[in-house]
């Protein structure tokens, strides 16, 4: 079997921010939606897919190995949280499907979801972790009404958040050609109606196509949320030759191009900082004065007596007919070869007007 991928994901109408991510790593496809703090969701969601992206899932056992994966990113999300001020009370779902010879796996925690669309019919296959989706299943509240209830948001079970994480999980067997997968976050199932995206995936016939329907409808509808959807066909063949649509082939690497794009931002932060700072210390510096000596003679300068990796911080502004060494004869003014500072250019004239009365002293010593 080999899976044929279709990816979109969109920052919604509403939102600042996109703090969805997927992952598509054959055998493993996943979605996220992040949640939490002034950049929270981004981080909990790019650290789960992140992790998810490296594990080794083996042959033996590999469902079990993604719910302990899972598991054990919870605990990573969970302490980030607790460690950064910032990041407190960060937490993500996720939603992931996992491809073995013939079978497949759902792991799930959270609100995204996975249908299956298999024969003509559209069956969802995880359950919200919701408290509406509790009260649907407790009869307190309808299912048409539940999708838009004023508490659909609240989420019951999200990775992150708590210790102990209990992740749902389900086998597909037998996985079979022309089967197609759908997991999207709640950017789509909060926004567009079941009936539309049945239909959306009935009536497209490539997964990339209908991937950017879906979040199409998903915007049109008001694009409240974030939106991210993955579209996973089932085909004959090897699961080398697993491909995405070349429209979304892009944006099919959306981990690592998250993490360049925050290692730039980073930098460009950095980068005002070290400009702002150098603009700063110009200012500051171009307001310094102090009286020293050029070439023997005494001299005021603008700036300070320092250098900064060879540069100097100062330069000359006006040049007298005072020898320095003379002027070094007064106890007072020894300390001429290190600057002695002003306040401002007229203060510094101020100096040098008195050393050469000084000056004078010496050489006419009253009788």
């Amino acid at each position: 079997m080999r899976i044929h991928v279709g990816a979109k994901t969109e920052v919604g109408r509403v939102r600042e921010r996109n703090e969805d991510a997927y992952l598509v790593r054959e055998p493993l496809y996943a979605v996220a939606d992040g949640m939490g703090g002034h950049r929270g969701g981004d981080v909990a969601s790019s650290m789960t897919l992140e992790a998810l992206e490296h594990v080794e899932l083996g042959r033996d056992a590999p469902l079990d190995a993604l719910v302990k994966a899972i598991r054990q990113v919870n605990g990573e999300v969970l302490r980030r949280g607790q460690s950064d001020r910032d990041l407190r009370g960060m937490g993500t779902t996720v939603t992931a499907f996992l491809t073995d010879q013939d079978k497949a796996y759902v792991a799930h925690v959270g609100d995204s979801r996975a249908y299956l669309l298999r024969k003509g019919a559209v069956q969802r296959l995880t359950r919200d972790h919701t408290l509406v989706e509790r009260m649907v299943e407790e009869g307190r509240l309808p299912r048409d009404q539940a999708q838009h209830h004023p508490q659909q948001n609240i989420l019951t079970k999200v990775l992150g958040v708590d210790e102990d994480l209990e992740v749902d999980d389900l086998t597909i067997d037998p996985i079979q050609p022309g089967d197609r997968i759908l997991l999207c976050t709640d950017g789509l199932s909060h926004m567009v109606d079941e009936d539309v995206i049945e239909r959306i995936l009935k009536g497209e016939r490539d997964p990339q196509t209908a991937a950017e329907r879906l979040v199409d409808a998903a915007l049109e509808a008001g694009g409240e949320d974030n939106v991210t959807v993955l579209v996973l066909d089932v085909e004959e063949g090897d699961p080398a030759e697993a491909s995405v649509s070349s429209p979304a082939s892009a944006v099919a690497e959306e981990l690592p191009t998250r993490r360049w794009r925050r290692a730039l931002v980073w930098l460009a932060v950095l980068l005002v900082v070290v400009i702002a700072g150098l603009i700063g210390a110009d200012v500051y510096v171009s307001h310094q004065w102090y009286v020293g000596e050029e070439a023997g003679r005494v001299a005021i300068y603008n700036g300070i007596p320092t250098k900064v990796l060879w540069v100097e911080l100062s330069h000359v502004e006006e040049t007298t007919e005072l020898s320095a060494a003379r002027v070094e004869q007064v106890a007072y003014w020894r300390s001429l070869p290190d600057g002695i500072t002003a306040d401002n250019l007229q203060e510094a004239r101020g100096i040098v007007d008195q050393m050469r009365q000084d000056v004078q002293s010496i050489q006419s010593p009253k009788r």
